[in-house]
């Protein structure tokens, strides 16, 4: 499907707003959730993808092609970066240190709270969480 499409550099377009596209065509429901399942699974070692996956799920009721090119640029992605990932280093020290940081209402969509932290161990990201 996409073994002829060019790599992309960059997970979204940084002027791209997803929202309710009334104007552009339907896509089927099944298909555009088996590629955001997809998508979804490839988070836990890809969590560079995760935010505009998150963006894109929500979205599954009612995909438009506006949509659907939106997650074909995720997979594109991930082809031209599919030698990076994760890297766990030896660390003799054994400290947890953590990250959080909250937008109130940032969401532009539905007018939601975001909040999110990350966890390191011994220098090594070990978890993330990011949540509406």
């Amino acid at each position: 499907m996409l073994k002829d499409e060019k790599e992309m550099k960059t997970r979204m377009h940084p002027m791209t707003c997803l929202g309710l596209d009334k104007e552009s065509n339907k896509v089927g429901n099944s298909q555009y959730r088996a590629m955001i399942g997809s998508l979804l699974y490839l988070t836990s070692s890809k969590p560079d993808i995760l935010f505009s996956v998150g963006l894109c799920v929500n979205f599954q009721q009612y995909p438009r092609e506006f949509h659907l090119t939106v997650v074909k640029r995720i997979f594109r992605y991930l082809i031209g970066t599919s030698n990076v990932g994760l890297y766990f280093k030896y660390n003799k020290q054994f400290k947890l240190i953590s990250y959080c940081d909250a937008n109130y209402a940032g969401d532009k969509t539905e007018k939601r709270n975001t909040s999110g932290s990350c966890h390191f161990l011994g220098g090594n990201l070990v978890t993330w969480i990011s949540k509406k």
